[in-house]
């Protein structure tokens, strides 16, 4: 062995098929950058998914499915199947153990985004991505009646800036047909891009939706002046749910079965990260499929290593006779093709490992802002080292196919030349 040092055997062969190695190592580089991209990319989504909204213990509402109350109270999707009755949310809001509650009330839209009926304290406790704050980019939250803050998709797709006048329709469509023109809203916030719903939403106070219903629901609203709705009791008869915090986690059980049990009207309470996970086993499916997807392009690129391993094997019978003729045993010949092929992939993977990290560092703020996905580290761990080394390793062992066959071929057969 010490004659023919494989390793630099190796390089020395590589390079003299350097178009070829080169081509066969960006393949690599490709499949495993994809592969780490979407691995990085789908457990950054999971994270964000289940810190989409953080610090709130319990959300109450009608009674239904766990899912359907979330999708409808955090990501304003669907609707209730009922309305709970102000008594009801006050008597579990001063039950003991809560530390605080926020009321959010449904049913309303704008241009298509949700308006959410609710109060500053929804701004203060609000939290997502694993307890941070919601932000103003602009302006401050609501304080007299007709005032909203809406979210950083709102104010980007639309245009909106502080101090300009929107309508609040009836229903939840893009498109409506009745309007509480009678009562626009100016415009006094706008949040910070937080990646979740929040930045698809319009917020008012509870009291502003009351007031443009007064007249019924399917009104234009009301006719009486600010001074004199102000003037008037509007706390509501009902709302949609709202979000509770403790004092300490380990009432929520007993808080969540009592709320359950209601004996006045039918009401659920749910942990939201319960939830959250139940819902990801529901919508998983597809990034679990991309992942497979992302697995087999690697796969594709460990089989264009041996491609080339075996497609330049007839080509080299004559190298391989000649180091034969110097004394190489047919054992250093199989451990010279296997040593390039996990070559290759070595330097493809370490490559790809590169491109993903660079690829991510550029576009995470980007993900952060648009999509809400965030990405805990940009620096490589022990998972992207077994990535790369079970790349090299499954590379060895598809190229100890042709390095047995290369194995076998006598001294003869090599310096045969064959027309």
């Amino acid at each position: 062995m010490a004659r023919f040092p494989i390793l630099t055997l190796a390089l020395r062969s590589i390079s003299n098929r350097a178009g070829t190695a080169l081509l066969t190592i960006l393949t690599v580089a490709i499949s495993v950058t994809l592969f780490l991209t979407v691995e990085k990319v789908r457990h950054g989504a999971r994270a964000s998914f289940e810190n989409t909204i953080s610090g709130v213990d319990l959300i109450v509402g009608a009674r239904s499915s766990s899912v359907n109350l979330l999708l409808y109270s955090v990501f304003h999707i669907g609707d209730a199947t009922n309305n709970i009755t102000w008594d009801s949310y006050q008597a579990v809001a001063n039950a003991p153990g809560v530390a605080w509650t926020v009321p959010i009330s449904l049913g309303d839209s704008h241009r298509g985004y949700r308006v959410v009926g609710t109060t500053p304290a929804y701004f203060e406790h609000y939290q997502y991505g694993g307890g941070r704050a919601l932000v103003f980019a602009e302006g401050r939250s609501f304080e007299t009646l007709f005032e909203t803050v809406i979210g950083a998709e709102v104010a980007r797709a639309l245009g909106y800036q502080l101090g300009e006048e929107i309508i609040v329709a009836h229903g939840t469509g893009a498109v409506s047909f009745i309007e509480h023109d009678n009562n626009p809203f100016t415009i006094t916030g706008i949040l910070a891009p937080t990646g979740t719903p929040m930045d698809r939403s319009v917020l008012v106070s509870l009291e502003a939706i009351e007031a443009i219903h007064l007249e019924g629901p399917t009104g234009a609203g009301t006719g009486l002046s600010v001074e004199e709705l102000e003037a008037m009791d509007l706390t509501p008869n009902a709302i949609t749910a709202f979000f509770v915090g403790l004092d300490t986690p380990v009432v929520a059980l007993r808080l969540q079965r009592q709320v359950n049990t209601y004996p006045t009207e039918p009401l659920q309470a749910i942990i939201p990260g319960v939830a959250l996970a139940q819902l990801w086993g529901i919508v998983g499916a597809a990034e679990r499929t991309l992942a497979a997807v992302a697995a087999f392009v690697v796969l594709t690129g460990l089989v264009s290593i041996l491609t080339a391993v075996l497609t330049s094997l007839n080509e080299r019978r004559r190298e391989m006779a000649i180091l034969r003729a110097l004394g190489a045993r047919p054992g250093h010949i199989f451990t010279l093709l296997v040593t390039e092929s996990a070559g290759l992939a070595l330097a493809g993977a370490l490559l790809g490992t590169a491109l993903t990290y660079a690829g991510l560092a550029g576009f995470s703020p980007l993900l952060e802002a648009r999509f809400g996905i965030l990405l805990p580290t940009l620096v490589p761990g022990l998972y992207d080292l077994a990535i790369i080394g079970t790349v090299t390793l499954a590379s060895a062992l598809l190229g100890a196919g042709p390095a047995w066959r290369a194995y076998r071929n006598s001294l003869a057969d090599g310096m045969t030349i064959r027309v």
